[in-house]
């Protein structure tokens, strides 16, 4: 075995642990919490989660044994399964990331009306479409025979035999169409929604700002610590804005553009696209799905607080119960001790 296969299966386990982990804490986040089950993003982001798990107990395991056997490591049949769950649970991934950006955009820029814009019912919606754009590209690479085992990836995957290169005008055609429709649609969906709602963001935070030094001149025996302050919080918080949008626009692009890029420069016939760098943008792309809990929840309070309220409860030191413990307590020495002035 060479350094680089070895250090491609080490990144596998644990791109596929981190993913498996992660996405199932922000499970276990929806199911102890009524407070997250009741937001309407909730849908989209459980799809997002079942979608990455499927991927990291599926598809992720299918390429780790590739890498290692450097051959074909499941038969005919079921490695086209586990080529259609990847073409569906990719495609499913990048769409729930576009609705999670277009329900940011309409709650920042339309707050008053985002109850009557999106709905639980809008919502269902979406992820319906979600699932059948999915299917659609799924079932035409099961019907057209396209799923099989590719050595430049290592994995069940969207391939053309060589024996089958008749039909390279319409894999082209089908695979172009694919990824426009996928990654460059949800690539424009995710610029559009995050950029307006940087542009909202950065307008709301000029507002405060002019009401903040129109404060701090009026108050003219502040201390100038406290003013240095304000002026470095009101930073702040403009490069925080700009910060998340980068990690969500950014983390996107890092993760999906060098396979998308790779899978439509190999349409070429004249270019060989090297084995170890197929492989390393399939872990690129994989290292999308534990990247997400992070970027979309686990970093936000509401998902913190609840994890740690688990974590405690699991501990036996949940804060909750001690709080309810050390009150009764207190109830029943007071009651003692005034059964003992009345005897």
């Amino acid at each position: 075995m060479s350094i680089p296969e070895f250090l491609l299966e080490v990144s596998l386990v644990v791109i596929a642990v981190v993913s498996l982990l992660t996405n199932l804490s922000v499970l276990l986040c929806f199911t102890q919490s009524a407070d997250l089950r009741s937001h309407v993003p909730g849908i989209f982001v459980l799809n997002l989660s079942f979608s990455n798990i499927l991927l990291a107990l599926i598809n992720m395991p299918a390429t780790f044994l590739g890498v290692a056997k450097r051959t074909k490591p499941f038969g005919d049949l079921f490695c086209q399964a586990v080529s259609f769950g990847e073409t569906f649970l990719t495609t499913n991934t990048m769409l729930s990331m576009a609705a999670l950006s277009m329900d940011r955009w309409i709650a920042v820029v339309f707050p008053l009306s985002y109850s009557s814009k999106m709905r639980y019912r809008d919502a269902f919606l979406i992820v319906a479409y979600s699932w059948l754009h999915s299917l659609t590209f799924s079932l035409t690479q099961l019907l057209m025979d396209w799923g099989g085992y590719s050595h430049t990836y290592a994995t069940c995957t969207v391939h053309l035999d060589g024996e089958e290169r008749t039909q390279l005008a319409a894999y082209a055609t089908f695979t172009a169409l694919f990824h426009c429709s996928s990654f460059a649609l949800c690539l424009f969906v995710l610029c559009f929604a995050y950029l307006k709602v940087l542009r909202v963001a950065k307008s709301h935070c000029k507002r405060i700002d002019v009401i903040t030094v129109q404060t701090l001149l009026l108050l003219v025996d502040i201390h100038p610590s406290v003013k240095e302050r304000c002026l470095s919080e009101q930073k702040k918080r403009r490069q925080r804005a700009t910060k998340k949008i980068c990690i969500f626009i950014g983390s996107f692009l890092l993760c999906f553009s060098p396979y998308v890029i790779t899978r439509l420069v190999e349409l070429l016939p004249s270019v060989h696209i090297p084995r170890y760098w197929g492989i390393t943008t399939k872990c690129l792309s994989y290292a999308k799905a534990s990247s997400d809990p992070f970027v979309y929840c686990l970093l936000r309070q509401q998902y913190r607080k609840v994890l740690v309220s688990v974590i405690s409860r699991v501990m036996r030191q949940n804060p909750y119960s001690l709080s309810v413990h050390s009150t009764s307590s207190t109830l029943d020495t007071t009651e003692d001790t005034c059964v003992a002035r009345i005897a």
